[in-house]
């Protein structure tokens, strides 16, 4: 019998005191009649005042509820206690604090035992608040969600509970996700049951863009947890990307210390990240090296920071050494390519820009909270530093604004230096280690690198003279360039430091009794710098001294003497010592002896009293002058060398009594004396005063010697008795030194004709002559001596043109015949005396008229060929060496100066000689004696164009580039009615370095050029057009285009018959013809080129109608040029795929997806390539029908061979990976295979088996041998990459349903065999030479021996793909499984022959 249901004895209070005190369940609670009671109690109490009641009552049923959870009433209860409880938290009715995100973790707890058909109705009550979330505690009721889901999933009541799942999920990712529900998405997400990789890749890119919300506090635990999801494989290449970007560039704009003091943390935690799973460093390198604009500040901090992992270390350096040179290549590259867009250029000049602006940029934050990164920092910028001398980017870099890779590497540890102690020590011990380790040549960026560190920061540098003593004591034992280059660096230390002044120079007085020359050498100019450096801080102020605590010890300090009168006279010892060693090192003293007196003009007393006594061995004036030029020659083991520069003596004492200054060689270092305890007397003061008077009345006396003395006498005063061929060897050195005092003596007379008065002048000219005459007769002497075989030279004369390669830019040593000892004002003075020698108004009279009249010629000076010979061939050593001396070298511009001011005489010769060539010609044709004049002015001529040259050269890289051209300019005012148009439009050209480039071209070169090319001077038109083609390359693109415009009318319009005029011409025509005009030119070229040369078909024209340059004389030459140019073209090819892979990259990872519609990153370079691939295919197919001789042939089947390896990296690149749709190929791709097809590939064999069968043909001939080991090695080569291109096309063909070969040849049989030929060559070939004959067969029996067998061979196509194969670079994966037999294996006489004969 059911009775009425009694009121419920238990409250609110008495479930919370009865679970404080951890009572049994209560009865009551199973009643599902007291729920209801039970959940209002929760309403009620969330009205309540206090803020914890509703969390206390909740939890306090969960805990009774938990006691036996499967009960069917308290799951129910737990269902409806939820719900209400999540009601109440999103309706915000209750507190969200600690207390609610307490009670929600005890709900999770219990979630496996709610009704599985409730949770949708929990799970959309949650999804529903998320958009109302602000901060991260109004976010813990989202806790519930992951799990709630992953019940769903399980349960068989929910329906399709994957689609639920999957739904929900979208639901969050649609909705607005405020900070705090980011943050905390970011730490469930894991939670989430079965994230397919789509919601994933959606979840990242959402995480990423609201990142910008989240508070910089939070920023870096939010980081952690999306590095420990990408640990988890939780898209891991797509959080370091957004990791990456989003520090990189939205956080750019932010650039307060706390954005960086976060970016640091950030970095810490990268770091550790990368500890405990590599994978993510793989991933962080990964990106750097697919897409160089992932590049930024960021990018470089993260790689050094994961060079800090031991893994690492030398990988994570590499690719930022990797990235930041193929920024520089590819700049590089583009900016010399001229059939890339300028958009293109741009582009990657703002790449280099960036990569460098990013590097320095983490190195001057590595302050903020990341200073684990320095020794990474240290350590890539020494890496730079190694590969300086690997890479030339200077000149790339200086005329753009960058900084280049060691100017950068400076930067890098500068900032370093100056604010990091712990990194100086690093630093200064890094650079003594590779200093001693390296190369010389890659060790001489270190050697600069400190020489800045010590002119930047003396006194931190003063911390470490410990260290830079070590590595002084290492100087015996460097290569002479490098220990040269120490002491440079640490000379300025010296002005802070009297302990390490005093250490190198005890290094200095040790190094000076070594055996090897270089070393003291290097110790001789280590010396001069020395007293130089203390000379230019007295000069700059008083000398200060700071001693380090790194003494000497006091066995050294005793060697030391105690002397402050000036390091000049403290080392004149070792300066003495320099007077007895070999020539080079008294060359290098007495250069140094120059700078001391440009220097400090006091000081020339001081080193004429140096010079006196060794001067006087070999001059002496007792009773008639005798100059001792044989001293100055020694032989040795039948060898014979200068052992006494004696020109470069006087050359510096000549200069040096330029330099001193009157009135003050009276006070000779008083003060220095006089810290001795003694003063100088009378008569010795007086005798010092002499000095300087005794040298320069000897060099009066030389002077007069010379013009009154035979050559003969003066060059053979002696022999010792010897062989006739080392007197005659002797004789050639005494001639070599004896032309160098005349060309000192010639220095010295020009220097007084520019100061002289009207009437000194002519006598001084007449000697100026006669002088320059003695010297010409020597020439001949000299010449010889420098070809001698059996002569060792102390100071050998090398050419100008080698000692670029030689000597380190602003090297102090220049020795004798490296360059002239005439100054540039001195061969200015020559330049224009000469015109009076000639006629005073012929040289005037060049901008006016081109008459030549016979009465000029009969003013011609005698004399007048041997002047020209002499003073162009002085210019020309001189402009050569220009550019040896470095720009702070002193003597730099005492002896060079202006350099430019030599461009008008110079142009104004070659205007006079010109003229005199074309009069030559035209009047004395068949006389003897008029050849003779004509070859001699030609000889002028060229040697004045090549002058020129050079000159223009140097001034175009130097700061101000036209302003030779303008002075140039001024000379050339002769007037071309043929030019006039082209004249009046360059003159309207409105930039002005432009407009005097084109001017130039215009008026000056292109007149000579016609000029030569009447005169038919093969060797002038070479040079004017190289001229033409160095300035026209630097000319905008209309500009250049109309000059190779011109080049080709002259092309169309000239009949040359000269092989080298004709390449010189088409050349430019050509190079100066701007895409893609240029390979239209080499099509048409090609084309008449083949009605020349002929084919099996066709006999060969004697001249071309389009082009009568092209005939039998020229074809050739021009042959030759054409496919030297095409081989510049596939080269450039080679570099295009490598872009071209890297923008497939990033379209196959959607990295630069453009929204707007517009054509992708690549697009347009891609279809560019191909239009430049089509036309190289163009010309390429004129040569394949033409009959070539042998080596055009082989470069031919070369550059055939790597252009369709080409081809074939192209159409793989065409060809989507598995996974990706296939695009269908462009176009201009199948036009391009097309093209190939028709018109290359099918001629190509045959060429291949008409040029063997031409060779099987003249199997006797010299060289056929050598000639078939080499086709052996290429035409296996074609034939394989001819079929790797058409394999790809099959599986394009495949993939994109086109049939790209369906202009293929099918009949064509590709393979080829070996053909025994060897008997009958072996005895044609004996009969003809069998001593030849012989040595061949030995010499392929020597070849043969390394394989296995020897036994015959007969190739099938397969064997003979994989063996081209194995030869080339291509990458056939397929072939690569299958093993084949070595080509050495080979029988070397086989003939390759086509097999389609059946």
């Amino acid at each position: 019998m059911s009775t009425a249901a009694e009121p419920p004895s238990l409250t609110d209070a008495d479930i919370v005191r009865l679970a404080q005190t951890c009572a049994p369940l209560p009865s009551s609670l199973l009643s599902s009649n007291a729920h209801p009671l039970l959940l209002s109690y929760v309403t009620s109490l969330s009205s309540s005042s206090s803020s914890s009641s509703v969390s206390e009552y909740v939890q306090s049923l969960l805990y009774f509820i938990s006691l036996s959870p499967q009960t069917p009433s308290l799951s129910t209860l737990l269902s409806s206690l939820l719900f209400s409880y999540i009601d109440l938290f999103t309706s915000c009715r209750i507190p969200h604090d600690h207390n609610s995100l307490k009670t929600l973790q005890f709900f999770t707890t219990l979630l496996d035992f709610v009704p599985a058909d409730e949770i949708p109705r929990t799970v959309d009550l949650i999804v529903a608040y998320l958009p109302e979330i602000v901060d991260s505690d109004d976010a813990q009721v989202v806790d519930l969600v992951p799990r709630c889901l992953s019940s769903a999933r399980n349960s068989e009541e929910v329906d399709c509970g994957k689609g639920f799942t999957g739904a929900v999920f979208d639901r969050i990712l649609d909705c607005v996700w405020s900070k705090g529900l980011l943050v905390k998405m970011v730490l469930i997400v894991r939670d989430f049951p079965f994230l397919d990789k789509g919601r994933v890749g959606e979840f990242v890119d959402k995480v990423f863009d609201g990142i910008t919300r989240v508070d910089l506090q939070d920023l870096p635990s939010l980081v952690y947890q999306l590095l420990v999801l990408a640990s988890k494989g939780f898209s891991k290449r797509d959080v370091i990307e957004g990791i990456v970007v989003f520090f990189g560039s939205k956080m750019e704009r932010k650039s307060s210390s706390i954005v960086r003091q976060v970016e640091g943390t950030v970095l810490l935690h990268v770091n550790f990240a990368v500890k405990q799973d590599p994978s993510l460093g793989q991933e962080i390198m990964g990106l750097v090296r697919l897409d160089l604009r992932a590049f930024n500040h960021f990018t470089v901090a993260i790689l050094l920071s994961v060079a800090r992992v031991r893994k690492f270390g030398e990988s994570s350096v590499g690719v930022l050494k990797t990235a930041l040179l193929t920024a520089y290549r590819d700049y590089k590259f583009a900016r010399d390519c001229k059939w890339l867009s300028d958009e293109l250029k741009e582009e990657y000049l703002q790449n280099v820009k960036v990569v460098e602006k990013a590097m320095l940029r983490a190195v001057n934050e590595s302050n903020y909270g990341r200073e684990h990164i320095v020794p990474s920092i240290v350590q890539f910028a020494f890496l730079l530093l190694e590969s300086v001398e690997e890479e030339n980017f200077r000149e790339i870099c200086h005329s753009n604004g960058l900084l280049g890779m060691e100017d950068l590497a400076f930067q890098m540890l500068k900032a370093l230096f100056e604010v990091y102690d712990m990194a100086r020590n690093e630093i200064i011990e890094q650079c003594k280690f590779r200093i001693l380790s390296l190369k010389p040549a890659q060790s001489m960026a270190i050697i600069r690198l400190l020489g800045d560190l010590v002119e930047n920061f003396p006194y931190l540098i003063l911390e470490h003279v410990s260290h830079l003593k070590e590595l002084l004591d290492y100087f015996t034992f460097m290569h002479g360039k490098v220990a040269s280059g120490i002491v440079s660096a640490l000379l300025p230390l010296t002005k802070f430091s009297r302990d390490l002044q005093d250490y190198t120079i005890l290094v200095m007085r040790k190094a000076m009794f070594r055996q090897e020359e270089a070393i003291r050498l290097a110790a001789t100019n280590a010396i001069i710098n020395l007293i130089l450096t203390e000379k230019q801080s007295k000069r700059d102020g008083p000398f200060s001294f700071q001693e380090s605590s790194s003494q000497a010890s006091s066995s050294q300090q005793a060697q030391l003497p105690c002397c402050v009168g000036g390091l000049f006279q403290e080392l004149s010892g070792l300066l003495q010592r320099c007077l007895y060693q070999q020539a080079k090192i008294k060359e290098a003293m007495y250069h140094g002896l120059v700078k001391l007196v440009l220097l400090d003009p006091s000081t020339g007393s001081a080193v004429f009293d140096l010079l006196l006594p060794h001067f006087r061995r070999f001059f002496r004036e007792d009773v008639e002058v005798e100059l001792r030029i044989s001293s100055c020659v020694k032989s040795e083991n039948g060898k014979v060398y200068i052992e006494e520069p004696l020109d470069s003596l006087l050359h510096c004492v000549s200069w040096i009594l330029l330099l001193q200054q009157h009135g003050k060689t009276d006070r000779v270092l008083d003060s220095s004396w006089a810290c001795f305890g003694f003063s100088l007397s009378q008569e010795n003061e007086a005798g010092r005063c002499l000095t300087g008077e005794s040298f320069s009345n000897a060099f009066l006396k030389i002077r007069q010697f010379l013009r009154n003395q035979k050559l003969g006498d003066i060059v053979g005063q002696s022999t010792d008795g010897g062989s006739a061929s080392l007197d005659a060897d002797k004789s050639k050195c005494c001639a070599l030194v004896l032309s160098g005092i005349i060309e000192v003596v010639i220095n010295a007379i020009a220097n007084e004709l520019e100061k002289a008065t009207d009437v000194n002048k002519l006598n001084l000219e007449k000697e100026l002559i006669e002088f320059i005459e003695i010297h010409e007769s020597l020439g001949k002497d000299t010449c010889l001596s420098r070809q001698a075989t059996g002569t060792r030279r102390g100071n050998v004369r090398t050419a100008a043109h080698d000692l670029h390669d030689s000597l380190e830019p602003g090297h102090t040593k220049v020795t004798q015949g490296q360059n002239s000892f005439l100054a540039t004002s001195s061969i200015y003075q020559i330049m224009e005396m000469i015109p009076k020698l000639y006629d005073p108004g012929s040289f005037d009279r060049i901008g006016t008229s081109q008459n030549h009249s016979q009465q000029s010629q009969s003013k011609k000076s005698k004399g007048f060929p041997i002047i020209i010979s002499f003073i162009l061939g002085v210019c020309l050593r001189h402009i050569k060496s220009f550019p040896v001396l470095g720009k702070d070298d002193s003597l730099r511009t005492l002896f060079y100066g202006d350099i430019k001011i030599l461009g008008p005489p110079l142009l104004r010769f070659i205007f006079f000689l010109n003229l005199g060539a074309k009069y030559e010609t035209s009047q004395k044709k068949k006389e003897a004696k008029g050849k003779k004049d004509v070859e001699e002015l030609r000889e002028h001529f060229h040697q004045a164009l090549v002058c020129l040259k050079e000159l223009i050269m140097i001034s175009l890289r130097s700061p101000d580039p036209t302003a030779l051209l303008e002075d140039l300019l001024s000379v050339s005012t002769v007037e071309d009615a043929s030019l006039d148009d082209d004249c009046k439009r360059a003159s309207r050209i409105d930039d002005q370095p432009t407009r005097r480039k084109e001017l130039f071209i215009v008026k000056t070169l292109r007149l000579m050029f016609f000029t030569s090319l009447e005169l038919s001077f093969p060797d002038e038109v070479e040079v004017i057009c190289a001229m033409i083609l160095m300035i026209g390359e630097n000319l905008p693109c209309e500009l250049r285009n109309s000059h190779g415009s011109w080049a080709i009318s002259v092309c169309k319009a000239k009949n040359i018959t000269n092989s080298k005029i004709a390449k010189s011409v088409v050349t430019l025509a050509i190079s100066l013809s701007f895409p893609p005009n240029d390979l239209i030119i080499c099509q048409d070229m090609a084309t008449e080129l083949l009605q020349v040369m002929g084919s099996k078909t066709c006999e060969p024209v004697r001249v071309s109608e389009a082009y009568p340059l092209l005939n039998h004389s020229t074809r050739n030459a021009i042959s030759s040029c054409i496919l030297h140019l095409m081989e510049t073209f596939i080269l450039d090819m080679d570099w295009a795929i490598k872009k071209l892979k890297t923008f497939s990259s990033l379209i196959l990872r959607s990295i630069h997806v453009n929204t707007n519609g517009e054509h992708a990153p690549g697009q347009a370079f891609e279809e560019n390539l191909y239009s430049r691939a089509e036309a190289v295919t163009k010309v390429l197919a004129s040569f394949v029908l033409m009959s070539l001789n042998d080596p055009q042939a082989e470069t031919l089947l070369r550059l055939a061979a790597r252009f369709y390896k080409h081809l074939a990296q192209m159409s793989k690149l065409r060809i989507a990976p598995k996974g990706c749709k296939q695009v269908l190929p462009s176009l201009k791709f199948q036009k391009l295979v097309e093209i190939t097809c028709r018109q290359v590939t099918v001629p190509l064999y045959n060429f291949v088996a008409e040029m063997q069968r031409s060779q099987q043909e003249n199997s006797s001939s010299k060289g056929i041998i050598n000639r078939i080991k080499r086709e052996n090695r290429c035409i296996p080569d074609l034939i394989f990459q001819i079929e790797d291109y058409e394999k790809y096309l099959i599986q394009l063909s495949k993939l994109s349903k086109i049939n790209l070969l369906r202009h293929a040849k099918r009949s064509t049989a590709r393979d080829f065999k070996i053909i025994d030929t060897t008997t009958n060559r072996e005895a044609a070939a004996a009969e003809n030479n069998p001593v030849a004959a012989e040595s061949e067969t030995c010499e392929e029996d020597s070849e043969d021996s390394e394989g296995s067998g020897g036994s015959e061979k007969v190739l099938s196509p397969e064997t003979g793909s994989a063996l081209a194969a194995e030869d080339s670079e291509s990458n056939g994966e397929e072939e690569g499984e299958i093993a084949f037999p070595n080509a050495k294996r080979m029988r070397r006489y086989g003939v390759v022959q086509d097999d389609d004969a059946a």
